[in-house]
């Protein structure tokens, strides 16, 4: 009896830390739905804003941290893929909520040549349901999102693998323009 009151309370406590972070993140927008505009500082200090990309395909990936082995592996899977983007019209935005000194720090570690953007306050992150809310510490969720040239979400990415996720996003972004989208 004793080991099912502590299973559980186990299972109670783990329920209600998932409902709370997934509660703070905010939802993530549906797919067709527009996609919500930003503006966040890059790696360079430039502003980069969502509106600033009409017209093109755009790859947001949010990311948990700089210089973390799964964030290392995506993004350099992305920073390989760049040409490949560019061929089909895309761009490739990195989120997280460290800090421009962070994300300036480890492009040149890493040789990354795309945009990261800092998310300092958690409102990109918040808007586009990929806030993870850890008490005292704020992190965004490993999502992608694929947002066509009118500014809508095609496709959202919420289970991902670091080391194959470019490859996933190439190929959702081919899918998408061979259907006229």
């Amino acid at each position: 009896m004793r080991v099912w009151v502590i299973l559980v309370v186990a299972l109670l406590a783990v329920a209600l830390g998932l409902a709370w972070r997934v509660a703070s993140g905010g939802i993530a927008p549906k797919v067709g739905s527009d996609a919500p505009d930003f503006s966040l500082p890059s790696q360079d200090n430039s502003q980069v804003s969502l509106k600033d990309y009409r017209g093109k395909w755009v790859v947001l990936y949010f990311y948990p941290k700089d210089a973390t082995p799964g964030c290392t592996v995506e993004a350099h899977n992305f920073e390989r893929d760049q040409k490949l983007y560019a061929e089909r019209h895309a761009v490739v935005l990195g989120v997280s909520v460290d800090s421009v000194d962070s994300h300036k720090r480890f492009c040149a570690s890493e040789g990354l040549n795309f945009k990261l953007l800092a998310d300092t306050r958690y409102r990109v992150s918040k808007d586009y349901g990929s806030l993870m809310n850890f008490g005292l510490v704020k992190i965004a969720a490993r999502h992608t999102f694929l947002i066509d040239p009118q500014g809508r979400i095609e496709r959202a990415f919420t289970s991902v693998t670091p080391s194959r996720h470019s490859q996933e996003v190439l190929a959702a972004l081919y899918e998408a323009q061979q259907a006229g989208k």
